[in-house]
């Protein structure tokens, strides 16, 4: 049973976002190389052999979070900020996102809005061996 109420506006939302994916299908199969996909190398990734049932971890919640730059301040500028002021980040407009699952950086994307809704774009996956490499 689902958690939400079906809404023939939600469903239209769904329609464009599936729309806006469906554009960058060609890109997929490049990402796809990336995870191992179908024919390709693992890249160096040891994968287990035999049936692999992934089903036991679909719904696992995981916390996703895009990331437009950082920045250090001290608590003295902290404090003084007030609506209107700006902070300054560690990135130019125009450089890519980064996208954390659970603090793992796996992406960098680019935002996009479907429907003034905010979305991310990705245009660089982090192969899995790069991210084991960041593990040890």
């Amino acid at each position: 049973m689902s958690e939400f109420n079906e809404d023939p506006m939600d469903a239209d939302i769904a329609d464009d976002w599936a729309a806006a994916l469906s554009e960058q299908h060609n890109m997929g199969d490049d990402m796809a190389d990336n995870f191992g996909g179908p024919g390709q190398a693992n890249r160096g990734v040891e994968l287990p052999q035999g049936d692999v049932n992934l089903d036991v971890i679909l719904d696992v919640p995981v916390t996703i979070a895009m990331e437009i730059g950082r920045t250090r301040i001290s608590i003295r500028n902290l404090l003084q900020l007030s609506q209107g002021s700006v902070v300054e980040l560690d990135r130019l407009a125009g450089e890519p996102l980064d996208v954390y699952v659970n603090g793992t950086l796996i992406a960098h994307g680019e935002v996009v809005v479907v429907n003034d809704k905010f979305g991310i774009r990705l245009t660089d996956v982090i192969s899995p061996t790069e991210r084991i490499k960041k593990l040890k």
